[in-house]
């Protein structure tokens, strides 16, 4: 390609003559004069690759890259194999942003395709749109689509992620709709409350998050039957690595399956890119806000691709939208593609049962210590909160040791594990633990 700009000067030229123009300027000449800048902008002058190499390469030296990473809370720290990061990085993927006019390129309606499949075939659910910016996004949307004109009120458990709870929150104070949050109850949603909320009628989706931000599995089964037989619709926020040996959402009873995207194939890196996907079944298809592409047949008969259900969207009946989300994170939605392909089912399925045994075993060697304690009794996938004292000193002292401890928690840890971390390391938390407390 050699540029990210499709059309070449001379393409650029002939559709200028087509409209009756010699260059781009005449397209704003109702604008005054005034206006332009016809003077080099007040910036630094440029540098040679070499130069940002170095001063790039001396930024990056001042962070602090763990040679262990026990903390999740969201982000979590997966291991990516070679090939996820060298497809997305070709020209013909990485833009600057979404591509906003897809049909140029069957080959990004594809692998937008092919994402979608992935996500549906991991949520058990029907269709799949091309994502949105990230998990939180994704559950405030997925509350809106369950809105209508008499049950105005969302749900959501009181422990799915905070970031997860504000976020909605935001998107309810927006549209003037209320959000209540469900009380926890031994580190779970709380079923009786949740019966509790539901009897206004005034419902219309409740939120939970599986596994929960305290890393606990819920009986999302169970909570789906309450929430139906209020007459509610049930989202499930899920962990996509979780779901390489949970149930999918689908059989939990969820009409809408959402979650965060980055443990497939993206690295922590500040907090993002990242994406939040969404499926649901097919009676709520035509509420699955953003970008959904179909596949279909040309004029001669050949697979193609293009983008479906378009008279839902923003920039058609807009007045009637009920998001304003019309873009996706397509190359992100790209490297959770390839990163499904190259795991596939049994890769996942590994990387999840590896991530749950690593945190079990990391569990038992801390509750041995005496001072230290689980605070939930549940099920959990591969997080876990432990009580216990001098939290900030034992956090210091694993850092000195080149290892990120988990998430300080009011009077607790909230600890995480994948496939990534050795055994030697985990045995070598477990000793710096026990020797800070034994102080």
């Amino acid at each position: 390609m050699g540029s990210y700009v499709p059309n070449t000067p001379e393409e650029r030229q002939e559709m200028l003559r087509a409209i009756g123009l010699h260059d781009f300027r005449e397209l704003y000449g109702d604008v005054p004069a005034s206006m332009y800048l016809d003077r080099p902008l007040d910036l630094p002058s440029g540098m040679s690759e070499l130069e940002v190499w170095r001063t790039m390469t001396e930024l990056a030296g001042e962070n602090k890259v763990f040679s262990t990473i026990l903390r999740g809370a969201g982000a979590y720290d997966h291991y990516i194999p070679s090939i996820v990061k060298y497809i997305p990085a070709k020209e013909e993927f990485l833009t600057a942003y979404t591509p906003y006019q897809a049909e140029l390129s069957q080959g990004i309606l594809q692998s937008i395709f092919e994402y979608q499949t992935m996500i549906c075939e991991l949520t058990g659910m029907d269709v799949s749109n091309a994502s949105v910016y990230d998990g939180a996004t994704a559950a405030a949307e997925a509350a809106a689509m369950c809105r209508d004109r008499k049950r105005r009120v969302t749900l959501i458990s009181g422990a799915a992620h905070p970031d997860v709870i504000n976020t909605v929150r935001t998107y309810c104070y927006g549209t003037g709709d209320e959000l209540r949050v469900i009380p926890v109850k031994d580190g779970k949603t709380d079923p009786d409350a949740l019966r509790e909320l539901l009897t206004a009628g005034d419902v219309s989706g409740v939120c939970v998050q599986q596994p929960n931000f305290f890393g606990q599995l819920e009986d999302a089964e169970a909570l789906g039957e309450i929430i139906h037989a209020a007459g509610a619709l049930y989202i499930l926020s899920c962990n996509p690595i979780a779901l390489g040996i949970l149930k999918t959402p689908k059989e939990c009873g969820a009409d809408i399956a959402v979650g965060e995207g980055q443990p497939l194939g993206m690295p922590l890196g500040w907090g993002g890119p990242y994406l939040g996907f969404m499926a649901s079944t097919s009676k709520h298809m035509r509420k699955l806000p953003g970008r959904i592409v179909g596949q279909t047949v040309d004029s001669h008969g050949e697979r193609c691709f293009v983008l479906s259900l378009q008279a839902r969207e923003q920039h058609i009946r807009r007045e009637k939208a009920s998001s304003n989300i019309c873009s996706n994170e397509a190359l992100c939605a790209l490297t959770a593609g390839v990163y499904l392909s190259a795991m596939g089912p049994e890769g996942l399925a590994e990387a999840a049962r590896q991530s749950m045994a690593k945190a079990h075993y990391l569990a038992r060697g801390l509750a041995a210590i005496e001072g230290v304690t689980l605070r939930y009794s549940g099920e959990f996938f591969h997080e876990f909160v432990t009580d216990l004292p001098k939290q900030d000193e034992i956090l210091a002292a694993l850092e000195q040791a080149d290892i990120l401890g988990g998430l300080p928690l009011e009077g607790g840890i909230l600890w995480c594990a994948t496939e990534k971390v050795p055994r030697e390391a985990l045995d070598r938390t477990i000793a710096i633990v026990k020797e800070v407390l034994s102080k």
